[in-house]
């Protein structure tokens, strides 16, 4: 029996990213290995579904999906905690979290995948990495491929026409947010990392080294590049902090990105259960088009689980009262 985990992912996939910062931070011994041609076979023995990242344990069990994986070794190795121990801070840790894997996905991708100098820098460097030793120009034609594979998959993430001017506002509306938050602490929630910077942090760190989303994070924020940095191996400061000191720069982040990105989930998931082909939201006072199905599914179950974990708090008189607020707690109520 081996006695580390093995990590099989990609350093160009935000979810692999995220699993081994949360490795890194509980120092749980791991392995990490790239997912190419010659790690294939023994990745296809732990993995269910064609994604990384893929976990095997050391007694050789399969785990898979980023955040059960890392609620997984949470049970299993809970100290140092990534949940704050309020139950307030701890529940909007989970919704950052899951804003990140669902909304900040949607930053990242559409940026990576939208222009011709992304795509291209991009699908190089995927294809360099899976084939790592090839010959350049096998490596050429085959980054030709993924590009034009990739560059009409916008759909997986709601990006089309209609919606690339909303994806690209959300972005930058969402970082200048972050930045104000992010300008005099190291973490989301104060001086230790948490459930929500793994999540979200992950997303913006991918989103940094890409061309253009990478240009527009150095430029007008800089504190939350710097932060997406840090958090590929992340180290404590300090303690968390209450919601008093917090508030003043988190709250306008769930009153406006957090709960465009619950409505969506919210006309996503009924879209899903009415069997629609598409959905259109009004996104205060602009409209969200996109197609229903394939990922889209997936994100609807994510919203499932986030309700439950918010109907296992939604007494916390704090807690009810801040999402109310921010035009949040409707969302959330199945």
């Amino acid at each position: 029996m081996s006695v580390a985990y093995r990590i099989f992912g990609s350093e160009n996939s935000p979810y692999s990213t995220k699993v081994r910062s949360y490795f890194r931070y509980k120092q749980i011994p791991h392995e990490w290995i790239i997912r190419t041609g010659a790690t294939m076979e023994e990745y296809k023995k732990y993995a269910r579904l064609p994604i990384v990242p893929a976990v095997a344990t050391p007694e050789d069990e399969a785990l898979q999906d980023s955040t059960p994986i890392i609620e997984e070794i949470e049970r299993r190795i809970p100290a140092p905690s990534i949940h704050p121990a309020d139950p307030t801070l701890r529940f909007l840790s989970e919704l950052l979290e899951e804003f990140g894997d669902e909304w900040g996905n949607k930053w990242m991708f559409h940026y990576r995948w939208a222009r011709e100098i992304d795509q291209k820098t991009v699908a190089h460097r995927l294809v360099s990495e899976m084939m790592a030793g090839a010959p350049d120009d096998q490596v050429e034609t085959m980054a030709v491929n993924v590009r034009e594979r990739m560059s009409g998959r916008g759909f997986a993430v709601g990006s089309n026409e209609k919606t690339a001017p909303l994806i690209e506002e959300s972005f930058k509306n969402g970082i200048g947010l972050l930045e104000k938050h992010l300008e005099n602490r190291p973490f989301l929630f104060g001086a230790q990392p948490c459930f929500a910077d793994l999540g979200l942090g992950a997303q913006v760190y991918q989103a940094l080294i890409d061309p253009t989303a990478g240009e527009i994070l150095r430029t007008q924020a800089p504190s939350t590049a710097a932060w997406s940095e840090s958090l590929l191996d992340p180290k404590d400061h300090g303690a968390f902090e209450d919601w008093s000191t917090l508030s003043p720069t988190l709250a306008p982040l769930l009153s406006s990105e957090v709960r465009y990105f619950l409505a969506w989930s919210k006309a996503n998931a009924e879209a899903i259960v009415a069997g629609a082909d598409e959905l259109t939201l009004d996104y205060d006072g602009r409209v969200w088009w996109q197609t229903v199905g394939g990922p889209q599914k997936y994100h609807a179950k994510s919203l499932g689980e986030l309700r439950r974990k918010y109907a296992n708090c939604a007494e916390v008189p704090e807690l009810k009262t801040i999402l109310a607020s921010a035009g949040c707690e409707e969302f959330l109520v199945a």
